[in-house]
């Protein structure tokens, strides 16, 4: 049987130390994860019930190499945001995952960007409307390698940072996460059956802002390395 149209690409990333591929199924992210960021977006830090919105798995853009890639700024805004995160990459999968075994469904770590058009996601709050629009643009997910959990283990602190054009505007540690990597794969599996390639953006720390044409964004987080970005 052949297919009416040709088959789309499956996404897949690198894995440091490796010649294979993880390829992606789903791209899960949480919302206002780090106490900071949820009081400069206007919302109380208190620890409530984690929030999660979707990316298309082919919004990733894969940074790898040591130079900068260029990253498109997207249509249809005018406030173009960058948000620093830790992502998590699952090997296996399961309903009501529970937080004390869900680190073992952990492949690996990388560094990723949650690209968002600020103003269109302010018009939808308001709005009451979903986020669709903000947070799925084209490459609004740049991400580097995965580096497997056989390696590095399970990162829960350390610095993660981003500058612009050298200067630092996103600092926080792994640690200030209010939900955890294993009680956010917990959560998600309450909703859904998690499947291995599903990825998890982790949340971001304070010090969102906006990016322009030629500006270079460096993402580092520790352990997992750099990525840089060149916005065109």
């Amino acid at each position: 049987m052949l297919s009416v149209i040709p088959n789309p690409p499956r996404i897949a990333l690198p894995i440091v130390g490796s010649a294979d591929l993880f390829p992606v199924r789903r791209v899960y992210c949480v919302g206002r994860n780090y106490a900071a960021h949820a009081r400069e977006m206007g919302k109380d830090p208190e620890r409530e019930p984690p929030f999660f919105f979707m990316k298309p798995a082919d919004a990733l853009q894969i940074v790898a190499g040591p130079h900068a890639v260029e990253h498109p700024y997207p249509p249809r805004t005018e406030n173009y945001h960058f948000e620093v995160e830790m992502v998590v990459a699952l090997s296996t999968g399961g309903a009501d995952i529970a937080v004390a075994s869900a680190l073992d469904h952990v492949y690996g770590y990388a560094v990723g960007l949650d690209m968002t058009r600020r103003d269109v996601q302010d018009e939808a709050k308001r709005l009451a409307r979903p986020w669709d629009l903000a947070k799925a643009a084209d490459a609004s997910g740049p991400i580097g390698p995965l580096h497997p959990v056989s390696a590095i283990g399970h990162p829960d602190h350390g610095a993660i940072t981003l500058d612009v054009d050298g200067t630092e505007h996103q600092r926080g540690d792994l640690s200030e996460m209010l939900w955890s990597v294993s009680e956010q794969i917990a959560y998600l599996s309450a909703y859904f059956t998690l499947q291995p390639g599903d990825l998890i953006f982790t949340g971001t720390p304070s010090g969102v802002g906006a990016v322009t044409r030629g500006q270079t964004l460096r993402a580092a987080i520790d352990g997992l390395g750099a990525i840089e970005l060149r916005v065109v």
